[in-house]
């Protein structure tokens, strides 16, 4: 395969892990916003974990994830914080990984296991939050998720308004 080939493909993969770290902080967005007070600490069964302690996970997840690309390999399990640090915490872990993914610098990784173990994993922890506020008494509204405005390089807590919004 030729040079200018390749280097197209590389750069349809970054601009899709890039759309995917933008739909995790869309999804995560929702998840998180509007969480009522002890929702931190809510556990669903003896043993499970809470909202604050899979944040903290997530925030480790993508965390490794820019150490990955970056060719670190770096894991590390943080003990949660207070939940708004947490909500900060993992917003400022998308902004690094996603600011890394645009840079241009060379991904020590290949995009697909980027996508296959941290940010799959991430994607699945943030619907175990949606579905804890459910069981809390707080469930957040659906969503036609593929009418979403998700943009790359949106990665803060400024997302876009549902588009299309149902009840459950």
């Amino acid at each position: 395969m030729d040079t200018k080939l390749q280097t197209a493909i590389s750069d349809t993969k970054r601009q899709m892990l890039r759309h995917v770290v933008a739909t995790l902080a869309y999804r995560g967005s929702k998840a998180l916003r509007g969480a009522p007070a002890g929702f931190a600490g809510f556990c669903a069964a003896e043993g499970s974990r809470s909202p604050v302690q899979i944040l903290a996970h997530v925030g480790d997840l993508v965390d490794w994830a820019l150490s990955l690309a970056q060719g670190r390999q770096a894991w590390h399990e943080s003990a949660p914080r207070p939940w708004e640090e947490e909500v900060q915490r993992w917003y400022s872990a998308l902004g690094a990984l996603d600011a890394y993914l645009g840079s241009g610098s060379s991904l020590k990784a290949p995009e697909e296991k980027l996508f296959q173990g941290p940010l799959a994993d991430a994607l699945t922890h943030i619907g175990q939050i949606a579905m804890l506020r459910r069981l809390a008494g707080a469930p957040m509204r659906g969503e036609n998720y593929l009418r979403a405005e998700i943009a790359v390089g949106r990665v803060g807590e400024d997302q876009a308004a549902a588009v299309r919004e149902f009840d459950q």
